[in-house]
């Protein structure tokens, strides 16, 4: 195993608790922004971008080494902290539950083993399963590994819906919406339990690391956390979403002391009323998507969120995150920052009193 030498230390681990926890509580005035910058660069090979890729017999510890070079060097300003988490595509949940796990060098995709009939589709949790021991087992080592030096985070279970289609395929949940409702009310809620399941396992995983949670996001809590999706609600109406999405939520919601919910995409909006109407629901992270205007472009969504109670995590730019706070005032945002690649530690630190001013 490599020396551990990430550069952050008790009394920053102390801020972050004391900030992100008024953050959740609504009691911290100005906006949480988090910077990365490197010290140096290494001269290890750079990790793959998803744990995923890596041969299921290559040893946990050897997979984490690649991993701890970056960290070392990394510096974190504002309300950023080390964190870890194993990427294993957008729902791995699906490949808990038997779907055919094919990594891809920028995503995963999902496929089902077999073809069968909604009716005979049935969920169990199967303690075996390759991919939910390959999880669990570098979850467990870089627990033991970062303990007390980074936030190891939990991996990207994926939404009721979201691990469905892949277990169906997105064409065939489809048609099934409308051939076999009951069935997906069945499932869906099966979907549910397990991820439940999942979940509470992989808590227990991560919290002996000893500095709290955190998601693929970078939001920090000092208890249970998550978040939530449903890339699937992109090709239904609110309507369904109601029937199928809402019930997901509201008991996933119940189950975490802090829950956010990523909006992907204008396709999603729909939904938005659903979603700022949960009282269960902390927060909602808007992302418009590949090919959309930036964030900031879309002041109606940003408003719509806050006015409604709800936390809001945004990524961009320095200059955009700025205009967010200007115009919409900066409590209750969480910004993550990224074009700050070469900038001093003085251009950061400016910028940092500028926003949190």
């Amino acid at each position: 195993m490599k020396n551990v030498n990430i550069h952050f230390n008790e009394e920053d681990w102390a801020r972050i608790a004391r900030d992100w926890t008024a953050w959740w509580n609504h009691e911290l005035d100005r906006p949480l922004v988090t910077i990365q910058t490197q010290i140096k660069q290494v001269d290890t090979p750079k990790p793959l971008g998803s744990t995923a890729l890596y041969p299921l017999d290559m040893p946990a510890g050897e997979v984490l080494d690649l991993y701890q070079p970056p960290m070392d060097v990394t510096r974190y300003h504002g309300d950023a902290f080390p964190q870890w988490w194993p990427n294993f595509g957008p729902g791995i949940g699906a490949g808990f539950l038997g779907a055919k796990v094919v990594p891809q060098p920028e995503t995963v995709w999902y496929e089902p083993e077999v073809e069968i009939a909604p009716a005979e589709l049935h969920l169990s949790f199967d303690p075996d399963n390759i991919w939910w021991k390959r999880v669990c087992e570098l979850t467990a080592l870089a627990a033991e590994r970062w303990q007390g030096k980074a936030v190891v985070g939990y991996t990207d279970i994926g939404g009721n819906l979201d691990i469905l289609a892949s277990l169906r395929t997105t064409e065939k949940l489809l048609m099934e919406t409308f051939d076999a409702p009951e069935e997906i009310d069945r499932l869906a809620s099966e979907v549910t339990k397990h991820w439940l399941l999942y979940f509470e396992e992989l808590h227990k995983l991560t919290d002996a690391a000893g500095r709290g949670h955190s998601t693929w996001a970078g939001i920090w809590s000092a208890g249970r956390t998550y978040m939530l999706q449903c890339d699937f609600s992109y090709m239904i109406s609110p309507d369904m979403f109601e029937r199928w999405v809402l019930p997901d939520l509201t008991t996933c919601c119940e189950h975490l002391d802090h829950s956010f919910y990523h909006l992907d995409g204008p396709g999603e909006l729909a939904h938005l009323d659903h979603l700022c109407n949960m009282p269960e629901l902390n927060g909602i992270q808007w992302i418009p998507g590949a090919g959309q205007k930036p964030p900031v472009d879309w002041p109606e969504v940003i408003d719509k969120i806050i006015s409604s109670g709800k936390l809001c995590q945004i990524f961009g730019s320095a200059e955009d995150a700025l205009k967010i706070v200007r115009r919409h005032g900066g409590k209750g945002f969480q910004f993550g920052v990224g074009g700050t690649d070469g900038w001093s530690d003085k251009k950061i630190a400016d910028f940092l009193a500028e926003i949190q001013k």
